[in-house]
């Protein structure tokens, strides 16, 4: 299951389990057995293990958590940046409408920061952001709302088709009653 935000944990949660990956390599310096640093860090031995193994390999900093996995790889400043070129508008980029497509700015990352995302990657990002999916309003340039209005209070109730009236005894729903 994936978790939004660093694996479900908040930053005081995220904090307490670095404190435990420092404590089991205090206990592995110590030549602590992997089933006492599992109860008394109160984790698994399976996990002890593996950070005993990464301990051996890496020292310190090899046991050290490198972060959620899903955490986006822009910086607030070169989003600020992106932010910036989205609001300059397509045209300036070198497309030919005035429309912003997942594909399109999946592009400019590439082209701006040299990092590839994939369009449901781009559009988790964009959203991460705050910003929204908006599909433009298309009206068509001749459109006279006037006589849109008017053609709607006066011509359609005489044109549409009159509601069929049902015989006393009769519903909708049911039969009639037999005689």
């Amino acid at each position: 299951m994936r978790y939004p935000q660093g694996g479900g944990l908040t930053d005081v949660e995220r904090a307490a389990r670095e404190r435990g990956r420092r404590q089991a390599v205090t206990h592995f310096e110590a030549g602590g057995k992997t089933m006492e640093i599992a109860a008394t860090l109160r984790i698994s031995e399976r996990s002890v293990e593996r950070w005993r193994r990464q301990w051996r390999e890496g020292g310190h900093a090899g046991v050290a958590s490198m972060g959620s996995p899903g955490r986006p790889r822009l910086s607030d400043v070169q989003m600020a940046k992106l932010e910036r070129e989205l609001e300059r508008g397509p045209l300036i980029h070198g497309w030919a409408d005035e429309l912003w497509t997942l594909a399109r700015v999946k592009t400019m990352i590439g082209r701006l920061f040299h990092v590839s995302y994939t369009v449901e990657g781009t559009w988790r990002l964009l959203r991460r952001y705050g910003w929204s999916w908006q599909q433009p309003t298309r009206r068509a340039i001749e459109r006279d709302d006037d006589a849109v209005e008017m053609w709607r209070r006066e011509v359609w109730p005489r044109v549409r088709a009159p509601r069929r009236r049902t015989a006393a005894g009769w519903s909708s729903r049911t039969r009639p009653a037999s005689r």
